[in-house]
C-alpha cells in the first residue's frame, strides 16, 4: 500500500490565495509583415527597451539585428530547425540584447505574415546560472532535501541523500519510501506524513529509522511540508532530512549519566547544597535536611544559610570565600553551634560553579557529620592496636611494633597476601602521636604510572588533558599523619625515583608545577613481592629499597603460628555473632582439628571467609564441619595416607561425589581413589 492510497479520498484543506510574485520578462509576441512589425506585445517591447509597443510598429527586423549576426536569422521554423539560433537585437538603451526567434508563415488580417515569439536568452542565461548556483549550494548542504509525491516515491533529491544512505546516482529518484524506511518504522512515517497531509501544517520532529545497503539503521529527523499545483491542491511532500543517530546516543547518555548522578545526588549521606552568587539554594539533597535542618520548600527565598534556625551559620564564610577566590576548600572543620546539638561539628568542602567564561554561577558545599568521630578514632585505635595472637614470632612482632610507634622512621612491612601487612600499618599510626591526624593508603598496583603520579603528589590545572582544576594529592592529604604505600613492589621505576626524593628532602612536586612543597609524612611500605630478586632482575631501585628497609617488619604466614588458629577462631566468632546477629557459642572439635591442618595459602584473610561462610550457613549454635567450604573440609583426609571410611565419606559427599575432585583433594589419583573405595566397601 502506497501513501496515496492511504490518503484516497482525503479533501486537500484550502489555504489562502497566495500573492503572485514578480517573474522576470522571457517571451514577447510578434507579428512581421514584409519585414516590419505589424504587432508586438507589451513584454516584447520591454524586452527591447521601449515604453510603449507603438513605437515598435512599422520597424524593419532587419534594422535591429545585430549586423554580425543577420546570417543566423531565420523567421520559419523547421524540421531541422525548430528553432532560429541566439543572435543580438540592438536595444532602445543602446546596448545589444541576447534573444531567439521561433516562428511560423501563415495570415495576418488576410495577409501574408510571419508570428512567433521572441525569447530574452540573456534572462535565461542568467537564470540556468543563478538555478545552478543554487543546485550547487542545495548540494553541499550536509541534510537531505527531497521531493516525494503522493506515492511516496522521490522525484527531486539532493546529493546528499546519495551520500548519506549509500544510493548512488539518479537511482534515489526512484526509490519509494518504503525501500529505506525501516520495517518497524513504516507506520509510524505514514501517519506522520498522514498528518501533514491532512492538515497542511509542517510536520516537525518526525523521527524513524532508514536502513542502509549494509544492514545499519540510522536515525532521521524529517521536515515536512506539502507541494501544491496551481489549482491549489497538494501533490506530494518537500522533505528536509537530518541524521540524528549521533545526536540521539548522545541525547541517551546524557540521560543516563544525568540519571546516576542524580541517584548518587540522592543517595549519598553527605549533605550537598548549591547555591547562586546570592546564596539562594538552587539545589539540595536529602542529607542536607537530616544534618542542617535544610528545607528549601521552607526558605525558598531566605540566603543559604540565613534562612536556617538554631545554628550559628559559620559555613556561610566558606562559601563566601570559595566565591570569592574562585577557589576550592577541603575537610574545613567547623562547629555547628545548634541549640538542640551543641556539640554537632561538620567537615566542608566547597567548589566554585564557573560558566564557560569562568564567572561564577554560585558554588557547591558538602557537609559530612563528624561529630562521632573523635569516638569511632578512639574506638579504630583500640582496634587496630589489637593483633591477635601469642606466638612467639606475634609477641616478637607486637613488641617490635610499640617501639616504631611514636618514631617517624620508614618502615618496610613484607609478608604473604592476607598476613596482615595493612592492620599492622594501622597500629603504627594508631599507636602512635599520629593518631588524630590522616591515615591515607594509596595502592600501587592499582594505577598505571601517569595516574599514580598525579594521585601521590597531585596537579595543577593544566598538567595534562583532563586536568580541570588543582588536585591534592595522597602526600597533601596525609599532611601530619601516615601514607602506606600499598603493593610497592609494582611500583614503575620513575616513581620509585620521586618516591626517594620525598623520603629524602621531604618535599615534593605536584605534576605541572615546579613550586616545591613540604611533605610532614610518615611513610609505609607494603608488599608481597621478594624485593631483592625483583633488584637482580631491574624491576626495583636498590637505593630506594635501603631507603623503604630502615626498619623491616616481616610477618610469619599463618601456617607458621598455627597455634594463634584457635584466638583468631574466637575472635571471628565474636565478630561474626555481631555482624549476623546470631548466637554461635562454639566450633566443633573436628572443625578445629581440620583448621589445625589446612596450609592456609590465603592466611588470616582466608581463615576470616571460611568463618564467614561457616556462620552463612549454620542455623544452629556450633559450626560443624559440614558447614565449612570444601577445601577446608578436606584438608584432614589430605594428610593422611589412608583416611576412614567415615571422613572418605564425608569428603566424596561433599565433593558431590566426583570422583576426580575428591582424588585431587587426597593428592592421589582416580584409580587409587577407586581402589580405596573397595578396600572400605565404599559404593557410589
Amino acid at each position: 500500500m502506497l501513501i496515496t492510497d492511504l490518503l484516497k479520498d482525503r479533501p486537500a484543506p484550502k489555504l489562502e490565495q497566495r500573492q503572485e510574485l514578480h517573474e522576470p520578462i522571457l517571451l514577447g509576441l510578434y507579428v512581421l509583415q514584409k519585414g516590419r512589425f505589424a504587432y508586438v506585445d507589451r513584454h516584447f517591447a520591454e524586452m527591447l527597451g521601449y515604453e510603449d509597443p507603438s513605437g515598435l510598429i512599422g520597424k524593419s527586423l532587419w534594422d535591429l539585428v545585430h549586423s554580425e549576426d543577420r546570417a543566423l536569422l531565420r523567421l520559419r521554423r523547421t524540421a531541422r530547425h525548430p528553432m532560429a539560433p541566439p543572435f543580438r537585437l540592438h536595444h532602445a538603451k543602446g546596448q545589444t540584447i541576447r534573444v531567439c526567434l521561433s516562428g511560423d508563415n501563415t495570415l495576418y488580417h488576410g495577409r501574408p505574415a510571419n508570428i512567433g515569439c521572441l525569447i530574452d536568452m540573456g534572462t535565461m542565461d542568467r537564470m540556468r546560472a543563478a538555478l545552478e548556483k543554487y543546485r550547487h549550494m542545495l548540494n553541499e548542504i550536509d541534510d537531505a532535501i527531497a521531493e516525494l509525491d503522493l506515492a511516496g516515491n522521490i522525484v527531486f533529491s539532493n546529493t546528499s541523500v546519495c551520500r548519506k544512505w549509500e544510493t548512488l546516482g539518479d537511482k534515489t529518484k526512484t526509490l519509494n519510501f518504503r525501500t529505506y524506511v525501516d520495517e518497524n518504522w513504516v507506520e509510524a512515517f505514514i501517519q506522520a506524513y498522514q498528518r501533514v497531509y491532512a492538515t497542511g501544517a509542517s510536520g516537525q520532529h518526525v523521527v524513524y529509522k532508514v536502513k542502509l545497503a549494509d544492514g545499519q539503521r540510522l536515525t532521521v529527523e524529517d521536515s515536512v511540508s506539502v507541494m501544491r499545483n496551481e489549482e491549489d491542491a497538494v501533490t506530494g511532500f518537500r522533505v528536509l532530512s537530518r541524521n540524528i543517530t549521533d545526536r540521539i546516543a548522545a541525547e541517551k547518555r546524557l540521560a543516563e549519566q544525568r540519571s546516576q548522578l542524580e541517584a548518587i545526588f540522592r543517595s549519598v549521606n553527605d549533605a550537598i547544597v548549591t547555591v547562586d552568587p546570592e546564596f539562594k539554594v538552587m539545589e539540595s539533597n536529602r542529607s542536607a535536611k537530616k544534618i542542617c535542618g535544610l528545607d528549601p520548600r521552607k526558605v525558598p527565598n531566605a540566603a543559604f544559610p540565613d534562612g536556617l534556625q538554631r545554628c550559628n551559620r559559620s559555613c556561610k564564610d566558606v562559601l563566601r570565600q570559595t566565591m570569592l577566590d574562585k577557589t576550592c576548600f577541603d575537610d574545613r572543620r567547623i562547629a555547628c553551634g545548634k541549640e538542640n546539638a551543641s556539640r554537632q561539628a561538620v567537615s566542608l568542602s566547597s567548589a566554585p560553579l564557573l560558566d564557560p567564561d569562568g564567572r561564577v554561577m554560585g558554588a557547591v558545599l558538602v557537609m559530612r557529620d563528624i561529630t562521632l568521630q573523635e569516638s569511632m578514632e578512639t574506638e579504630l585505635h583500640q582496634r587496630h592496636q589489637r593483633i591477635i595472637g601469642k606466638s612467639k614470632r606475634m609477641m616478637e612482632l607486637l613488641g617490635l611494633t610499640a617501639k616504631l610507634a611514636d618514631l617517624d622512621t620508614t618502615v618496610l612491612i613484607t609478608g604473604e597476601s592476607g598476613t596482615g601487612k595493612e592492620l599492622v600499618a594501622k597500629a603504627l599510626h594508631y599507636g602512635g602521636r599520629r593518631a588524630s591526624r590522616p591515615f591515607v593508603t594509596v595502592n600501587c598496583s592499582a594505577l598505571n604510572e601517569s595516574l599514580l603520579e598525579s594521585e601521590l603528589f597531585g596537579h595543577v590545572k593544566g598538567a595534562f588533558t583532563d586536568a580541570v582544576r588543582d588536585k591534592q594529592g595522597r602526600f597533601e592529604a596525609a599532611e601530619g599523619g601516615t601514607l602506606l604505600l600499598d603493593e610497592i613492589g609494582d611500583a614503575s621505576p620513575l616513581i620509585q625515583l620521586k618516591l626517594l626524593r620525598v623520603l629524602q628532602e621531604k618535599a615534593f612536586e605536584r605534576v605541572g608545577e615546579s613550586l616545591p612543597r613540604k611533605a610532614n609524612v610518615r611513610v609505609i611500605a607494603c608488599t608481597n613481592k621478594d624485593l631483592k630478586q625483583r633488584i637482580e632482575t631491574g624491576e626495583f631501585r636498590e637505593d630506594f629499597y635501603y631507603r623503604l628497609k630502615v626498619v623491616q617488619i616481616p610477618l610469619p604466614a599463618l601456617r607458621e603460628r598455627v597455634e594463634d588458629i584457635p584466638l583468631l577462631m574466637e575472635h571471628f566468632r565474636v565478630v561474626f555473632n555481631n555482624r549476623f546477629d546470631k548466637k554461635v557459642k562454639q566450633f566443633s572439635r573436628e572443625v578445629l582439628y581440620r583448621f589445625m591442618s589446612y596450609p592456609w595459602p590465603g592466611n588470616v584473610r582466608e581463615l576470616e571467609h571460611f568463618i564467614e561462610r561457616a556462620f552463612v550457613v549454620c542455623r544452629g549454635s556450633e559450626i560443624r564441619i559440614e558447614h565449612l567450604p570444601l577445601e577446608a573440609a578436606m584438608s584432614a583426609c589430605a594428610t593422611k595416607c589412608a583416611p576412614n571410611p567415615n571422613e572418605l565419606v564425608e569428603l566424596l559427599r561433599q565433593a558431590q561425589w566426583n570422583k576426580s575432585r575428591a582424588a585431587k583433594c587426597l593428592g592421589i589419583s582416580r584409580q587409587t581413589l577407586y581402589r580405596k573405595m573397595r578396600e572400605q566397601n565404599i559404593h557410589g
